[in-house]
């Protein structure tokens, strides 16, 4: 007994095999991650080392050199890039797409062993390491803004509130600070007070480790009392400083106060964020590399009220950028897309058959093969995004042709005179075979975009497996419940039925449509040499096209989110780039299509105070006519004029390849083991590049 006869004879379960169908797919598909593009990205591990007080000089020969050198034994290693500023440096390490990211930390973690013994020993910190993904994008901006309490007091409420409970929620990878402002006592001696008394540097230093130190003391014992001895420290406030006893000098103590000018401030007083032009703390929250971006942004919005209920007065937080929008917006775009896809070729199949009851049957394959796509979407580990929808409305077509094959050749029988069920066990066992050649081919095709190598091949597999999957499950149906449909819904009589005004009408014009293609058919044929040579300017203007139109990897997207860097001269100071830096947010703020924006300068060995950084949300659209790219050309001009600055915009994508980040779209990369010879040349190739 052939499956089609199985299944036409065993209604009940051909219908329970496909309702277990669409019951995997639903429940897969609320488990599915969401996203804008499959994940694609090179295994990437940062390093990051601390020599407080080291020049970046200082930083890349006697810390970054040995780390790189004691890397560069490491197997798989593909790239490696190395950024050093003052008493920071960070190593990114990209490693070959098939090696495997944990076997690689475990390859950094021994180098860092060995390489460590011939660290500075003024590194007190051992360099560290953590997975990255240098291309992921923030999901959420987050502005932390006051116009009362301090900013310091801001940044301990955030480091002792706001991170803890957003670094736990559901699919959050890390929270980072831009312009944090970790509260700090700033200590500057006085050098004739302390050479008048005969003091160092190194006394004021221990001094004030002494008495701020928070260690075991240890416990006194006497007579039949017990007393736990506490140390003085930790010391909270510049007050608490100044009467630090540093030496004694005849007789007399010299406290902290004499020598030295104490005053509250913060860590690092060279980093600065503002939200247009008020002074704040920007929170990016960043996704874990499997998570769902809108679960994700939805945990941290439902953790919002509570975290704001909680704010010391005068404090708010608001929304800056949320990369989910774009995301459902998209994917709603592309929902709708198949939605009409699936009417369509419903509405087309009904025009062609002329009956109801025919029609139902390959539109009830449609989704069931559509909604089984999702379990093996689950199974592979897939998401929700665009191409992956992309492959089921191209399957949309596909998936029908099946079912359709197999109710005509049954309605054809029936037709000859035969009763419907025998017409049903004929006419599915005669087009067996053709339907399963059919769903092989088709799957054929899609193998070499499957077993696609690199960064294509990561991408692409996903939208190969998808449609494969889609195919496969349409086959299946069409040798199952289309048969079964067949064999109870079809009458004798009800095929190609003329009774609907609609259906009258679509075949007078198609057999208008018939008979027109015949007479140029005909006429083609009589001026066959010429149809030869028509045939042969098409192929070559085909490929006169294709060899002078654009390439590129990925069109550029238009998310509404634009980034820029702002670099200032490498001998200006950090108020002098707030300054001009205030100017550039000045201008911006002006653009009518500009709805939010956030800027930073300073902040990490990537980020010194000669650089910033800026996060641009647009309005969305239709409120806005301009493309993203529009945008940055009128942002460009609009900025040219502001002098000891550059700023370089580029509009955020979803798809950022690489280990390196760069300013711009396109970056030309000067090497050379002699620092001074880069900084000779590196300017002759800008004014010649220029």
């Amino acid at each position: 007994m052939s499956l089609p006869e199985l299944c036409i004879r065993r209604p009940v379960m051909t219908i329970l095999l496909m309702v277990s169908f669409v019951a995997a797919g639903l429940f897969s598909y609320r488990l599915l991650p969401v996203a804008a593009v499959p994940r694609v990205d090179f295994p990437t591990i940062q390093v990051n080392a601390v020599l407080n007080g080291a020049s970046p000089e200082t930083m890349a020969s006697s810390v970054a050199e040995i780390l790189e050198r004691q890397f560069s034994t490491i197997s798989g290693l593909s790239a490696m890039n190395s950024t050093s500023g003052l008493g920071e440096t960070s190593i990114t390490l990209q490693f070959d797409l098939n090696r495997n990211i944990d076997a690689a930390a475990l390859d950094v973690q021994s180098a860092l062993a060995t390489a460590g013994r011939r660290l500075p020993a003024a590194m007190t910190t051992p360099p560290s390491f953590r997975k990255v993904n240098p291309a992921d994008q923030p999901v959420l901006f987050l502005a932390l803004t006051t116009d009362q309490a301090r900013l310091s007091d801001v940044d301990a409420f955030a480091q002792g509130n706001i991170l803890p409970n957003l670094s736990t929620k559901p699919g959050v990878a890390q929270v980072l600070i831009f312009g944090t402002q970790q509260y700090a006592v700033r200590v500057k001696a006085d050098l004739d007070q302390l050479a008048a008394r005969g003091l160092a540097l190194t006394d004021l230093q221990t001094a004030i480790n002494n008495a701020n130190a928070n260690a075991a003391v240890g416990s006194i014992t006497e007579g039949n009392r017990g007393v736990i001895l506490d140390s003085t420290g930790p010391l909270y406030h510049a007050a608490e400083f100044k009467p630090i006893i540093v030496a004694w000098r005849n007789g007399a103590p010299v406290r902290l106060s004499d020598v030295a000018t104490v005053r509250d401030g913060v860590a690092n007083e060279l980093n600065a964020a503002w939200l247009g032009d008020k002074r704040g703390e920007i929170l990016a929250v960043f996704r874990q590399p499997d998570a769902n971006t809108v679960s994700t942004v939805d945990n941290v919005m439902a953790a919002l009220p509570q975290i704001r209920a909680s704010l010391p007065p005068g404090v708010s937080l608001d929304v800056l950028l949320d990369r989910s929008t774009s995301i459902r917006n998209s994917i709603s775009d592309v929902i709708y897309s198949l939605s009409l896809a699936v009417a369509l070729v419903v509405a087309v199949i009904y025009l062609f058959l002329g009956s109801v009851r025919a029609t139902i049957i390959p539109a009830i394959a449609l989704p069931v093969s559509i909604i089984g796509t999702f379990a093996g979407m689950y199974l592979f580990g897939h998401s929700i995004d665009n191409l992956s929808l992309l492959a089921l409305t191209l399957c949309v077509g596909f998936v029908v042709d099946d079912a359709i094959v197999m109710l005509e050749n049954i309605q054809r029988h029936i037709e000859l005179g035969k009763p419907v069920m025998e017409a049903a066990l004929i006419g599915s066992k005669e087009v067996s075979f053709t339907i399963l050649s059919m769903t092989l081919s088709l799957v054929a095709v899609f193998i070499p975009v499957i077993f696609m190598s690199g960064v294509v091949g990561r991408m692409f597999s996903e939208f190969g497996l998808d449609l494969s999957v889609a195919i496969i499950i349409s086959g299946v149906v069409s040798l199952t419940l289309t048969p079964m449909l067949c064999s109870r819904l079809l009458k004798p009589g009800t095929h190609h039925t003329r009774s609907n005004f609609v259906v009258r009408g679509f075949n007078w014009l198609f057999g208008l449509t018939a008979r027109f293609y015949e007479l140029t058919l005909r006429g083609s044929l009589y001026i066959r040499p010429l149809m030869l040579l028509a045939a042969l300017a098409t192929f070559g203007i085909a490929f006169y096209f294709y060899a002078t139109i654009n390439k590129g990897f990925f069109p550029q997207e238009d998310i509404g989110i634009l980034s820029a860097s702002t670099v200032g001269p490498d001998d200006g100071t950090f108020a002098d780039m707030v300054a001009q830096q205030g100017k550039l947010t000045e201008i911006l703020g002006k653009d009518p299509d500009i709805a939010t924006l956030m800027s930073s300068v300073g902040g990490g060995a990537a980020s010194d105070q000669s650089s910033g950084r800026m996060f641009i949300a647009l309005r969305a659209k239709p409120a806005r006519t301009a493309t993203a790219d529009e945008v940055i050309q009128r942002l460009r001009k609009a900025t040219a004029g502001v002098p000891n600055i550059k700023i370089f915009f580029q509009a955020v994508q979803s798809i950022s390849l690489g280990a390196i980040n760069s300013r711009s779209q396109y970056q030309f990369t000067m090497q050379s083991a002699d620092l001074a010879a880069l900084r000779q040349y590196a300017p002759k190739l800008q004014d010649a590049m220029s």
